[in-house]
């Protein structure tokens, strides 16, 4: 239970970290009236754009392996 626990968390914080890479994510801070308070940003147009590029490239990708090697009909053939 500790292991899928410790795993869970790792891959949280390895989504987060893309996410701030990729710049899905934002995070301000204010320091107004001596109250700090930190704001978490959201931009769901950057990954809804980042999921459209990432299924062209699979999808090119997949054409690219069905190119070589000649299909599955093709490989039944010979």
């Amino acid at each position: 239970m500790r292991f899928l626990f410790l795993v869970a968390v790792v891959l949280l914080v390895g989504l987060a970290a893309l996410g701030f890479y990729r710049g899905w994510f934002g995070l301000s801070t204010n320091n107004a009236d001596h109250k700090p308070s930190a704001t978490i940003t959201v931009d769901k147009d950057k990954i809804h754009a980042d999921e459209d590029l990432a299924r062209e490239e699979m999808h090119g990708l997949g054409q690219k392996v069905k190119e070589n090697t000649g299909g599955p009909i093709e490989k039944v053939k010979q």
